[in-house]
């Protein structure tokens, strides 16, 4: 797992409201105490990534790597779920919130959990650059420079960096200036040995927006010597204010995170673009969500700051050590490091050696599994459907692309000869709103028909329909997939994607690309989906209903078996079914990620529910649904997990895989996960992230699938 940004972390996001009466009237609602807080579980998520952290197996980059995950993970919760409880709290009894309606006991457990969590990953830390020294990598700081060090600094400074800082004398300004989101500040304390002068305090933002964190200093032959940019700066206040005749400075890092949420609302006589242009200007000036220092910063400086910012004790005011952002380590310098073998992607044995993408899945359906098979076949087929002269229209959606896009530059070229292509581009994908806002402008100055959404809703599903005409025949192919088209994401998510030429398939892929299309988006197209089930319509229902199969199978003694994988679970109907299911008997088994707000024992049951988390090099990204239905096993793939926003407010797909060699290749691979005994996690009542350790053979589950997958047999 090498990356986790925010389409991991979208299991942070906006309350979940319960918006139908009518649903809510035929299914109460389970007691609030049977649920786990959702919050609580997702801190419960990020303990596990700084287990790989901790975990002295893993090697030693990667273990940074993993810091640096934990503490962007902690980041976006505090911009997104801290924030929105906050809100909550502003609007009194009045607001309601899916499982939080204690908002102010949730946010005192949050600071207690995220303190101890804080002291773990200073330990943690604390040992890596232990490790690291053994392997002669050292950290230096501004008081362990050697005389060369000094020099290469110094120019360093005035050739990088001097242009680059604006130096702040902060009680000389009227208006306190706005601590950006993300970034890291000097706070420092001017004075003078003899104590000549009164003190002062001045800030200054470290430029790591413009600038690397680390910096290779010239080194002993078998060292790598490495210092971070705001020690950098420390070394040169001296020089920085040379003027004002100081001689002692006392520096100290600080952040501040805040508000991320855009609030677009309704209001249509501001078009969607305008609202998240102007939503992201106000993010940068949104409330305080916490506030993040060095636990030895001088007291006076501290209070200062509290102060000057409107800031008090209830603001997660965290105390820390020398260095924060650490998200910052997930770009830690890679080179410095012995070689690490990676399991390398290869091509679906079906498309080596074929005379295109296109021509093998007109003869039969094919299943990528991300990142083990190459991504490369996506864009293959993209870049095919583009200079085919066959081919006349590509419909296709886009959540999170990648910063130079294959896929963006395949659709574009599919433009140029001639195709008509329509792309959905969701512009409130958080944290990629500016990012698809470019897009948007590149793709339409290029031809392309852009549709960007529908009020209230995301659009989360992962189509693409290419149609095809061959003399008076048209043919139609696509894809639909649990994870983004995004080429760099798809090395380290571990995903499943279904091409394919099946009619109905296609046929319901269609309508959802109509009903984005038709200006009212009229929920009467989606109904005549036949074969996929579609959020918002009804794949709530679909899966209970799937679920009631089982029960009542197990109440006939009849073998009965649910096994569920997804990123998060938290949906009330579809927990309390569980439980019921659980309770007549049904074998469940899940594989989730993150957010689990499921219980999984009870006295009660006549079978507790086995739920695992797996965190590994590659990040569980997948949602597939499994049903014994009596033998005859009903096996899904979805882009959506078990959560209100998912199940309610996106539209999403799911697709049953009816191929019979497919759906014993899934159910194989979700059998392997559920062995595993390396990399799970046993999610028990109090998720305590204790490791699974059944079994007498070690078994890696990202290992496992690799190997199956690599030496699987195609006919």
């Amino acid at each position: 797992m090498r990356l986790q940004n925010s389409e991991n972390l979208d299991i942070m996001t906006m309350p979940e409201v319960i918006v139908s009466k009518k649903t809510a009237r035929k299914k109460p609602l389970p007691e609030k105490k049977k649920m786990i807080a959702r919050d609580i579980s997702w801190l419960a998520f990020n303990a596990r990534v700084l287990q790989e952290a901790a975990d002295k197996t893993v090697p030693l980059h990667e273990r940074i790597r993993f810091l640096g995950i934990f503490s962007n993970n902690l980041d976006e919760f505090f911009r997104v779920r801290v924030a929105t409880l906050k809100r909550m709290m502003s609007f009194g009894k009045s607001a309601k919130m899916h499982l939080e309606e204690n908002p102010d006991k949730i946010l005192d457990e949050i600071q207690a959990r995220v303190i101890e969590q804080q002291r773990e990953f200073d330990q943690v830390w604390k040992d890596i650059a232990t490790e690291m020294e053994t392997q002669h990598i050292y950290l230096r700081t501004e008081k362990q420079l050697n005389k060369e060090q000094q020099k290469f600094v110094l120019n360093y400074f005035n050739e990088q960096v001097r242009t680059n800082i604006i130096p702040l004398m902060i009680e000389s300004i009227q208006q306190f200036p706005i601590l950006r989101d993300k970034s890291i500040y000097l706070a420092i304390v001017l004075a003078r040995q003899d104590n000549s002068v009164r003190q002062k305090f001045a800030l200054i933002e470290i430029p790591t927006n413009v600038l690397p964190r680390f910096i290779i200093l010239p080194s002993k032959s078998g060292e790598h010597d490495i210092i971070l940019l705001e020690d950098l700066v420390r070394f040169c206040l001296p020089s920085i204010f040379v003027y004002f005749g100081y001689d002692k400075f006392s520096a100290h890092i600080i952040k501040v995170t805040r508000d991320a949420e855009l609030d677009i609302d309704n209001d249509i006589s501001d078009s969607l673009i305008h609202q998240i242009e102007k939503g992201l200007k106000d993010r940068r000036k949104g409330k305080p969500v916490r506030f993040v220092y060095d636990k030895d910063i001088d007291p006076l400086l501290l209070e200062y700051l509290m102060r000057r910012q409107g800031l008090s004790g209830k603001d997660n005011l965290i105390p820390g050590a020398r260095i924060h952002n650490f998200k910052d380590f997930m770009d830690f310098p890679e080179s410095i490091f012995p070689p690490h073998t990676h399991r390398k992607t290869f091509t679906h044995p079906l498309f080596l050696n074929a005379p295109s993408v296109m021509h093998v899945i007109q003869q039969q359906d094919v299943m990528l599994h991300f990142p083990y098979h190459s991504f490369d076949t996506i864009i293959d087929l993209l870049r095919e459907a583009a200079i085919d002269p066959n081919v006349s229209a590509i419909k296709i959606t886009a959540y999170r692309l990648a910063r130079n896009s294959k896929i963006i530059n395949a659709l574009v070229n599919a433009v140029r000869n001639g195709k008509q292509v329509t792309v959905v581009l969701e512009l409130r994908a958080r944290f990629d709103e500016a990012a698809n806002l470019d897009w948007k402008s590149r793709l339409e100055e290029e031809g392309v028909k852009v549709l960007l959404g529908i009020p209230n809703m995301k659009i989360h599903a992962k189509l693409c329909v290419i149609k095809k005409r061959i003399g008076n025949k048209t043919i139609q192919c696509g894809f639909i997939s649990t994870g983004n088209l995004n080429e760099k994401t798809a090395r380290v998510y571990g995903d499943h994607c279904l091409l394919t030429t099946n009619r109905l398939i296609i046929a319901d892929m269609n309508r959802i690309f109509s009903y984005l299309e038709s200006p009212r988006h009229d929920i009467k197209i989606l109904q005549g989906c036949k074969t996929l089930p579609v959020s918002p319509l009804n794949m709530r229902d679909t899966f209970l209903r799937l679920i009631d199969r089982e029960i009542k199978n197990a109440k006939h003694k009849k073998k009965a078996a649910i096994t569920i994988k997804m990123n998060s679970l938290s949906d009330v109907m579809l927990i309390a079914k569980l439980y019921e299911a659980a309770k007549a008997g049904v074998d469940v088994k899940m594989v989730i990620r993150g957010i689990c707000c499921a219980y999984t024992e009870n006295k009660k049951w006549k079978k507790n529910i086995n739920a695992i988390s797996i965190v590994d090099e590659y990040l569980e990204h997948a949602r597939v649904f499994i049903f014994h239905h009596g033998g005859a096993e009903k096996v899904f793939i979805a882009s959506c997990d078990w959560m209100v926003r998912n199940l309610d407010h996106r539209i999403e797909a799911a697709v049953q895989i009816t191929d019979p060699a497919i759906r014993q290749e899934l159910i194989d691979i979700m059998q392997v996960q559920l062995s595993g005994n390396v990399k799970a996690r046993i999610l028990d009542n109090e998720q305590t992230n204790q490791y699974k350790k059944e079994g007498d053979k070690k078994i890696r589950t990202q290992v496992e699938i690799y190997r199956y997958l690599h030496e699987k047999q195609y006919l």
